[in-house]
């Protein structure tokens, strides 16, 4: 096996990094970075309430919808140039959404920023691969690129409200503006372009790796593999149904349209997979998905998104309901965890280096399951230092793991599939949360409604409201007399935390899953690195069977 390593790459590759991390950011910020600013939205907009919930979910539904289609066209047109096509309508997008004079034009543009996002994440994934070809180099470059994208969702509601206590509502998007105008000019200077003219086919191939081409010829055909519109219309009503679905019974519980939402995404999903298995050129490289160093971290990046997007809401609502802080006060103290990815991240990617990376990887999820049982141990009264303990034990171990398992993956994807390669991780992470919301919601939900069912003090309206959320609580306690207010919001917020610790418990069982998955099935799957544009590819000499082995 040829284990030299790659060209390593200079000062000019590292800035194209910095830049390329700047997008991401914000992408990444704009899930979260309405959430202060929806009470001036509805102030303003008087939008209804299902207009308000479409505001808010738009762009993560487009955004996840168009991740696969995303990375793959990519992979043909050029993912530079989708870079620049990307941040031309995120910003121009932004700008529509600050000065927006409705609720329907609001909802739309969120469409068009989401179209913009899911141009832009899978592909800078992707140039990470092509501008660091040197193992080592790659994995702190992935590091810094999981750090940024999980610190932007962080700080989303940060940023947010540090603009609404000077600015109105529409400074949250024309912030994005003049960064996107910063990328325009440097990312044609900075960062080369990668395409491929031929990419991979849905067989495993055993011969060398092939040859990035200029995204203007083809050595064989003398132009581009067509882009198949069919996939990506079956990959949007494979994902959208899906995630709307999930969301929906996390927010309501079992409804038949969700569920039915759930059940046409699965069917779209076969039909999609089949396609993929007789075209020439997938969308996806199905042989690609079943070898153990690509399929088996997408499976534990799924898992990991489970356990962080389901907890989140419990401990942004724990912050402020239970311990009573400001929503800009919890919002600065939910930044506090931040410090535990800061060491952990560079730390597990360090270790990697030296010991198998399944072994780093089970441990990080080793780790996140410690702070998810540090979690179920906290009380109405607990002091905050030992909440943020928990969030950093937690956040450190999720985003080493997380870090390992995209540099695993993206080591492992032909440098040509790279877009469709990252394009398959962020869907399976979009998935991940939108489960973990659902699941982990609905088991926090139920035992807060059970032990609420014989805490509702006599007397007291809206027993439905009180029994339905920690929320609802608290605004009926402040239309009733101060005793009667208090024993209420103590059995409500008991019964919240009480929730909090169940379903903390079953993201520790979840972690400790992923951290068993790691260490048996992914040992020894990423010793031998990608190969490198132009270089061949060292013969895999083991048995397919054992390589698909999942």
């Amino acid at each position: 096996m040829d284990n030299t390593p790659g060209p390593r790459a200079g000062r000019k590759e590292w800035t194209a990094l910095g830049v390329l991390m700047l997008p991401l950011l914000l992408v990444s910020m704009d899930v979260s970075v309405l959430y202060f600013a929806i009470p001036s939205i509805s102030e303003d907009l008087e939008p209804s309430a299902t207009q308000q919930l479409w505001i808010l979910d738009m762009y993560g539904f487009v955004l996840a919808g168009l991740l696969i289609t995303m990375g793959a066209l990519g992979d043909r047109i050029g993912r530079r140039r989708l870079v620049l096509v990307g941040a031309a309508v995120f910003g121009l997008a932004s700008a529509a959404a600050a000065y927006a004079h409705s609720a329907e034009l609001l909802i739309a543009v969120r469409a068009l920023l989401g179209l913009g996002g899911a141009a832009l994440m899978p592909s800078t994934l992707a140039l990470v691969r092509n501008l660091f070809h040197d193992e080592k180099q790659r994995a702190k470059a992935v590091t810094l690129w999981t750090a940024v994208l999980t610190t932007g969702i962080s700080l989303g509601p940060v940023v947010s409200g540090l603009l609404l206590e000077h600015f109105w509502w529409g400074s949250v998007f024309l912030i994005n503006v003049p960064a996107m105008a910063l990328l325009l000019a440097l990312v044609p200077f900075l960062v080369p372009e990668s395409s491929t003219g031929r990419p991979s086919t849905g067989r495993p191939s055993t011969g060398p790796a092939a040859t990035e081409h200029p995204a203007t010829e083809h050595p064989a055909t003398g132009g581009r593999p067509r882009f198949d519109l069919l996939s990506s219309a079956l990959s949007l009503g494979a994902l959208l149904p899906v995630i709307y679905g999930v969301k929906e019974w996390a927010r309501h519980g079992y409804a038949p349209v969700p569920a039915l939402g759930i059940a046409v995404g699965l069917l779209f999903g076969v039909v999609f997979m089949r396609r993929q298995r007789r075209l020439e050129h997938p969308m996806i490289d199905l042989g690609l998905l079943g070898r153990r160093a690509f399929g088996g971290p997408v499976l534990a990046n799924l898992l990991a998104m489970f356990a962080t997007v389901g907890m989140a809401v419990f401990f942004s609502q724990y912050l402020q309901s239970v311990l009573g802080q400001s929503p800009l006060t919890a919002a600065l103290w939910s930044l506090v965890p931040a410090a535990g990815v800061a060491v952990t991240a560079p730390t597990g990617a360090a270790l990697a280096q030296r010991i198998d990376r399944a072994y780093v990887m089970g441990g990080g999820f080793a780790l996140s399951a410690c702070g998810f049982l540090l979690i179920t141990q906290l009380q109405t009264d607990s002091p905050l230092w030992y909440t943020l303990l928990g969030g950093s034990v937690y956040a450190g171990g999720l985003v080493a793991a997380m870090t390992i398992a995209n540099e695993l993956a993206l080591g492992a994807a032909p440098p040509e599939r790279a877009g469709s390669a990252a394009a398959v991780l962020e869907s399976g992470q979009e998935l991940g949360g939108a489960l973990g919301m659902a699941i982990l919601g609905s088991v926090g939900a139920a035992v807060y409604s059970r032990d609420m069912a014989d805490g509702v003090p006599a007397g007291v309206p809206h027993a439905d409201a009180v029994r339905e959320t920690l929320g609802g609580a608290a605004a009926v306690a402040s239309e009733l007399p101060g005793a009667v207010a208090e024993t209420l919001l103590t059995a409500a917020r008991e019964a919240f935390t009480h929730g909090m610790g169940i379903a903390a418990i079953g993201a520790a069982v979840a972690m400790s899953g992923a951290g068993l998955f790691s260490v048996v099935f992914l040992r020894g799957a990423g010793r031998a690195a990608a190969p490198v544009p132009g270089e061949p590819a060292a013969p895999d000499h083991r048995p397919a069977s054992h390589e698909a082995a999942l």
